[in-house]
């Protein structure tokens, strides 16, 4: 028996009332229509996928979806067209199929494609059913579970979307084994984050077990995915529109959404973005005297093992920097609030805290 042989199917369940909804995580998920026929209203399915992910697992998808009318809306891949323009095909494909309110969508993709499907599964005909098939590690621990669903505008990331849950998770963890490197440490920064903001135990764990899950060794996967997903199931059935402990969720993503920003949508990964800004935060929480220095090494040692980046690109200097975190969805009238570290397993989202300390974060460049 090899490792991840004997790794049964997982299933989490989301708990909010009337709109709660099973995460699915094993191997060999795609194939089960069993997983996806409680989940769907009606007799049209719309595949929503893109160019890289539709000549690996469309096919599959559509077979195991054989009893359906099926039909599929293939995007260009890449952050780039997380836009309006390129939403809107998919509200083509619909209405061009004469899709009606009872139709189902399915998100076959990364985090863009989730994101860009769940929008539309929201607005089209005032709200039809979706499912996130997951395809990237990013996806599987974060963005396909809890309901944020979005695209990018040119000033600014994610802020046109909606609140909308999926009615399943589907997380094939198989589709990782065709993620290159680069995308599957940048899904590892999601998953670090849980670890940082309430899980100590899940952090050490990830010390101890970060070769593995670079080797992608299954049973360090399915651990990694399986703690990740209960941890936001956790936050997001405690609160499930952000108006407390959700936006905990967000540790390194206002420094993170200015860096994918001001570099052009594309050239960061979001799962690198969301490292150096964790790195940011963590130093901005030592220099605030939440954490200590000690503290502040073990993350950025976490995420360096990772080989992901640990601060914010040169080119984006001080000025820019408060002009892009200043539209960022968690500044609110009070002024810029920021998710920070009172420990390793404690976060904190605080608008008090001293500008100067945050000036030196944004003005210092560690070696």
């Amino acid at each position: 028996m090899t490792p991840g042989d004997h790794i049964p199917m997982k299933t989490l369940h989301l708990d909010l009332g009337q709109r709660a909804y099973p995460i699915y995580i094993g191997q060999g998920l795609l194939d089960r229509a069993e997983l996806y026929r409680p989940h769907i209203a009606g007799r049209q399915v719309m595949v929503v996928t893109n160019e890289t992910v539709a000549p690996l697992y469309l096919e599959r998808v559509e077979e195991a979806l054989g009893d359906y009318q099926v039909r599929r809306a293939i995007l260009p891949d890449g952050e780039r067209y997380k836009n309006l323009e390129i939403w809107n095909r998919i509200f083509d494909a619909l209405l061009e199929n004469h899709f009606n309110r009872r139709c189902t969508l399915v998100a076959l993709g990364g985090g863009v494609i989730g994101d860009m499907a769940g929008f539309a599964a929201a607005c089209y005909q005032r709200g039809v059913p979706f499912i996130q098939v997951p395809t990237t590690l990013l996806a599987q621990v974060d963005s396909s579970v809890g309901g944020k669903t979005g695209i990018n505008h040119r000033l600014g990331k994610n802020m046109i979307g909606a609140f909308y849950q999926p009615r399943a998770v589907i997380a094939d963890t198989v589709t990782l084994d065709t993620l290159d490197d680069r995308q599957f440490a940048a899904g590892i920064a999601e998953v670090i984050k849980y670890g940082l903001i309430r899980d100590p135990d899940f952090f050490a764990w990830l010390e101890e077990h970060i070769a593995a899950l670079l080797a992608r060794d299954p049973d360090a996967q399915a651990e990694a995915i399986e703690r990740s997903c209960r941890n936001k199931a956790e936050v997001v059935a405690a609160d499930e529109r952000e108006a407390g402990q959700r936006a905990l969720l967000n540790l390194g993503h206002t420094f993170g959404h200015a860096i994918e920003t001001g570099m052009g949508y594309g050239h960061w990964l979001h799962g690198e973005a969301v490292a150096a800004g964790m790195c940011m935060a963590a130093d901005l929480s030592r220099r605030l005297g939440w954490i200590d220095s000690a503290q502040q090494a073990r993350v950025k040692a976490l995420i360096e093992r990772t080989g992901l980046p640990t601060w914010g690109p040169p080119e984006l200097r001080r000025q820019r920097f408060l002009e892009l975190i200043s539209v960022d969805k968690k500044a609110q009238d009070a002024g810029l609030r920021l998710v920070l570290l009172r420990a390793i397993g404690e976060a904190t989202v605080s608008g008090d805290f001293d500008p100067e300390a945050l000036a030196a974060t944004l003005d210092s460049r560690p070696i």
